[in-house]
């Protein structure tokens, strides 16, 4: 992808004073970061956005087969990624995007089958040298950034890879893996998700896991958790923790948001929580833009600016037939059902997207209509990036 010296120009002047200021009003010594992204090299010419995608993708879903209903990707899915999807996530300001990977739900089992998606995924980014970075610290993230290349953060959405080892934590951060996630909807042996009723907390091997999770220095996610397993893993982690993506349910009352008490001590643990762009947010699952950024509005009342973030839940290639993604989600709602992993909200007719917040201009979208509500530039860049870039950077290290 050919690029301008214009670009390059306002990708410097965007690292280096715009993200100084914000980096110094989140404590960030701006010496440091802000003062490398300052005097490096060729900067990604793609975007003047520095964005840190708490979860989300890089997929084509015009593709045939760019989804599993069941969460991750097909188990035949394909080594290299579409051209289209590449370039619409450079082009969208993604520094580093939390991609999925690992088991989810489905008759795979699940320790086997997320050994080898991280090495399908390595095999991957491997394919891509020149627009993919694997992810092993928050000082990659910078590199990606500064190398014009997407940083793929290998995560898992889904706890239920541990079997009754503990110590497997330790296996998969070995391999790579920088974010798990405890539980995803329904129940499984570190606690209960969103979608049981009986809204149980953290069992002892959750907690066994939490600790190993901070002793590897990997970032706990309780997105997806139930209310009690969620509180109950605030409380148990030493570091901070994310809510990688999630809206507010003060705002829309369903079951995968988070109550003001989950989000405030996320915040108080100086944790993250990622607003997502999923019909979730509104009650009848017709979610557009503005809802979005009335959830991210309450968010920073509740959590303050410095701990919110974005977690899109999505990719940043628009859908070119909406009649056949209605058509798509229907089946797929169907599927989740099936599975008994889907949740409420989750209903035919309702995309798992934002319709009018697509493609890889969404975060500039997005961009504007905060600072059509008054937050200023640096306010928006902590939101995009610089404030998940601070947890990762907490947990990681360098």
């Amino acid at each position: 992808m050919k690029t301008t010296n214009a670009r390059r120009m306002g990708r410097r002047r965007f690292l280096g004073s715009a993200a100084g200021l914000a980096l110094a009003a989140t404590g960030f010594p701006v010496a440091g970061v802000a003062g490398r992204l300052r005097t490096c090299g060729a900067l990604r010419s793609q975007s003047d956005l520095f964005v840190v995608n708490m979860l989300g993708g890089i997929r084509n879903p015009n593709r045939r087969g760019s989804r599993g209903p069941l969460g991750g990707d097909p188990p035949d899915a394909p080594l290299t990624l579409d051209e289209r999807a590449l370039s619409d996530a450079l082009a969208s300001g993604t520094a580093a995007v939390n991609t999925t990977i690992g088991y989810v739900a489905g008759p795979q089992e699940p320790f086997e089958y997320s050994v080898a998606e991280v090495a399908r995924w390595n095999r991957i980014i491997r394919n891509h040298p020149a627009a993919l970075l694997k992810i092993r610290s928050a000082s990659d993230i910078e590199r990606a950034a500064r190398e014009d290349r997407v940083g793929v953060i290998q995560g898992f959405q889904n706890g239920a890879m541990m079997g009754d080892d503990a110590g497997r934590v330790g296996t998969f951060a070995g391999l790579g893996i920088k974010i798990i996630q405890l539980t995803y909807n329904g129940p499984n042996q570190l606690g209960h998700g969103s979608m049981v009723p009986e809204n149980g907390g953290l069992t002892d091997f959750g907690r066994d896991v939490v600790a190993e999770l901070n002793a590897t220095r990997t970032l706990v996610d309780l997105s997806h958790s139930g209310e009690q397993t969620c509180l109950d893993g605030i409380d148990a982690s030493a570091a901070p923790v994310a809510i990688t993506h999630t809206g507010c349910r003060a705002v829309t009352d369903l079951p995968r948001n988070k109550t003001d008490r989950e989000l405030r001590l996320v915040a108080e643990a100086g944790g993250i929580v990622g607003i997502y762009f999923m019909p979730f947010l509104a009650a009848d699952g017709m979610a557009v833009a503005e809802d979005v950024v009335r959830h991210i509005e309450h968010a920073v009342q509740v959590c303050g600016e410095e701990h919110v973030g974005i977690g899109t839940d999505g990719g940043t290639t628009a859908v070119d037939d909406l009649d056949a993604a209605y058509e798509a989600a229907r089946r797929e709602v169907e599927a989740r059902r099936r599975a008994g992993i889907g949740a409420a909200g989750e209903r035919p007719g309702v995309v798992p997207f934002i319709p009018d917040l697509q493609g890889p201009d969404q975060f500039r979208k997005l961009a504007g209509m905060l600072e059509a509500r008054g937050y200023s530039s640096e306010r928006i860049e902590r939101i995009l990036g610089l404030n998940a870039l601070r947890v990762m950077r907490d947990v990681w290290g360098e």
